[in-house]
């Protein structure tokens, strides 16, 4: 990745965190955090990888964010001025969930052992 993808990948990170937190209600007691921006070289498409707690509503937490991923491109664009503006698509990143139970396992092996 070179340096302007990754730019564009903070910058796009930065500025949809606050629009879903303002835009789009999940269930509660849901978190949804973005995890990382992968933007092409090209700036066509930027996929979007979004950590969810608890893991049994990611489904849901995804569903709502490809739905409403149309309005926050629009809402995206008129925050960023860059062109081309890269297509946003969302996909599940298990990688904190999975780190939380290898700590939790970890953990309980040096207070048992």
């Amino acid at each position: 990745m070179n340096f302007r993808t990754e730019r564009v990948g903070k910058l796009i990170r930065e500025e949809l965190a606050k629009i879903i937190i303002r835009e789009i209600e999940f269930a509660p007691g849901t978190l949804v955090t973005i995890t990382e921006v992968d933007v092409d070289k090209k700036l066509e498409h930027a996929k979007v990888k979004v950590s969810v707690l608890p893991s049994a509503s990611a489904t849901s937490a995804l569903a709502a964010l490809g739905a409403a991923a149309g309005s926050l491109q629009y809402l995206l664009m008129k925050k960023i001025n860059i062109k081309p503006m890269p297509r946003i698509a969302f996909a599940s990143d298990r990688g904190p969930e999975r780190a939380a139970t290898v700590e939790k396992i970890l953990y309980d092996g040096k207070i048992g052992g």
